[in-house]
């Protein structure tokens, strides 16, 4: 790894300009899921303990350059000093102000970073405004890493720069399951839509030794090999996309597993009646919900034999009872071989997150990453400016 983390430097006295992210779900004036939060706790904690005074600089919604009051940070502050176990301070404006009057051990969360219009434009002078804030400069905001903005890319290379330690968790594990990855390599890529996910499959195709292909985007390939999905989601115009992708995978040696059996239904609602069936016997007016026991025999087989598991999207519509089968016993069985040590298993993106906690899964895997938009891009081998930054800075 080119870049620095927290162990590289010398934080005493200094003002350590934080970049995170606690853009978190909010209801009626309450953080309901602090999830984020509490994922940057390690490096406000380590921070502090090497005698550093954490700024923190966040982002909250797309107040698009503007100040939005309903959009102001303020109301992460009881969340995070909950998390925290400790008080935390706030500046509205005149951030110099309130970074100056700050105690060794005290943490300061500064106002909606969009609220600037410099920030997502990355202006120069901006950014050179927030670097006479501090005196280092740790981005710990893997999810914002996608972005080219004033806090996430600019800042890097004004100050000494280094990885918060989530961002440094969320890069070695992605550096484990796609870098320098234990062979064979397994990826499993569900969800809804081909058309959303083409350069990810396109990417993991190079890299992983088979791919598994579920969800509402295995439909596509079904049908893209002639086979009838009758009311299935189902992208038609990509067919000759869907035949190309497989054709690729042939040629590269990546082995491409689809459904071989599918659970079907006339509706998808909670209770609906159900049938499995083989894939090349969908009826007319079935709708493919989840795949069959027989492909996730397969599917765990695969498992079994691998040694580095990529995981993002479901195998099926998990939201919905019995449409989750397949996805719960596929992420149970990664989760075990995780435990058991010969698995490394890396998740993330989307649904992702949300289909393992249901599968009861997702804290026995190696990783999971809440990045969302940064994962899916990293997967898709394209260059994140914020990570770029960090090693230019490295």
């Amino acid at each position: 790894m080119s870049w620095k983390t927290l162990d590289d430097m010398d934080l005493s006295g200094k003002v350590v300009l934080t970049r995170v992210d606690i853009n978190v779900p909010v209801q009626d004036g309450r953080v309901t899921d602090d999830t984020r939060i509490t994922r940057i706790l390690p490096t406000i904690r380590d921070i502090l303990a090497k005698g550093g005074k954490p700024v923190l600089i966040a982002h909250f919604d797309r107040p698009k350059g503007k100040v939005v009051p309903e959009m102001s940070l303020k109301v992460t502050l009881p969340a995070l000093e909950a998390a925290l176990g400790q008080p935390v301070g706030f500046a509205a404006e005149d951030f110099g102000t309130a970074i100056a009057a700050m105690a060794p051990g005290e943490v300061l969360l500064l106002e909606n970073i969009r609220f600037f219009p410099g920030e997502e434009k990355n202006d120069p002078g901006f950014a050179a405004d927030l670097a006479g804030l501090g005196d280092i400069y740790c981005n710990d905001a893997f999810s914002a890493a996608h972005r080219a903005h004033a806090s996430t890319e600019a800042l890097a290379h004004l100050l000494p720069a280094c990885a918060g330690r989530l961002m440094e968790a969320e890069l070695r594990a992605l550096e484990a399951a796609l870098g320098k990855p234990e062979r064979p390599v397994v990826a499993v890529v569900g969800g809804a839509k081909v058309s959303t996910k083409l350069d990810l499959l396109s990417n993991l195709i190079e890299k992983v030794d088979r791919l598994v292909i579920g969800g509402g985007m295995a439909n596509t390939f079904l049908a893209a090999q002639g086979l009838n999905v009758g009311t299935s989601l189902c992208e038609h115009d990509l067919a000759d996309t869907a035949r190309a992708i497989m054709d690729k995978a042939k040629a590269k040696g990546c082995e491409i597993i689809l459904p071989e059996d599918v659970v079907v239904a006339e509706r998808f609602a909670a209770g609906a009646d159900h049938v499995t069936v083989a894939a090349d016997a969908v009826p007319e007016g079935g709708m493919i919900l989840d795949a069959g026991p027989a492909t996730v025999a397969r599917i765990i087989a695969a498992f079994d034999t691998a040694r580095t598991l990529i995981w993002n999207g479901p195998l099926g519509a998990f939201e919905i009872a019995p449409f989750d089968t397949a996805t719960i016993a596929a992420a149970r069985a990664a989760a075990d071989l995780t435990a058991a040590g010969r698995l490394v298993s890396v998740a993330g993106g989307g649904d992702t997150v949300a289909a393992l906690n249901h599968a009861g899964a997702a804290d026995r895997f190696t990783y999971v990453s809440t990045a969302g938009g940064a994962f899916l891009e990293w997967m898709e081998g394209k260059t994140l400016p914020g990570v770029a930054a960090l090693e230019q800075a490295g």
